[in-house]
């Protein structure tokens, strides 16, 4: 059964908070792939992962860079897992199915909860993995930027 973690983005940027989660997550020396809402968007995240800090590194690629076996962390928007990978990140609203989720292990659902689109979205996703019977849980900062479970 796959666990689901809802990330409510409040205090900070997609561009800041993904990094660092996934600075935690290659420490799990699991693959990962992070689907994105769409193609410019994965670029551009592509790009920032090689830049957001001069003493970090996060290997990763895209459909552009290619060898996507070779990538312990793979961007898309498609529904593909070339690189065979146990943690799935979704992110500027990308979406799957109950049943595709429960390919991964974990999986992290980023959204942004100051853009009513989106914290719908989130709340409908919500519903729709508690009605499959998925292990979900959610995650808000506080006023430190620190991330906390909440009920």
């Amino acid at each position: 059964m796959s666990r689901v973690d809802f990330y409510h983005l409040q205090k900070q940027t997609l561009e800041e908070v993904l990094p660092k989660l996934l600075e935690k997550a290659v420490t799990l020396h699991k693959n990962i792939l992070i689907k994105v809402g769409n193609e410019e968007r994965v670029e551009f995240l592509n790009a920032h992962l090689w830049t957001f800090d001069d003493t970090s590194f996060l290997p990763h690629g895209s459909k552009k860079d290619g060898f996507a076996t070779q990538q312990p962390i793979w961007l898309t928007s498609g529904d593909d897992n070339p690189n065979n990978a146990e943690l799935l990140f979704l992110v500027d609203g990308a979406l799957m199915s109950s049943d595709e989720l429960k390919k991964f292990e974990r999986v992290f659902n980023i959204f942004d909860g100051n853009n009513q689109t989106s914290l719908e979205q989130a709340r409908k996703f919500w519903k729709d993995l508690k009605a499959a019977s998925l292990d979900i849980f959610y995650w808000k900062q506080d006023e430190n930027g620190k991330w906390t479970q909440a009920a």
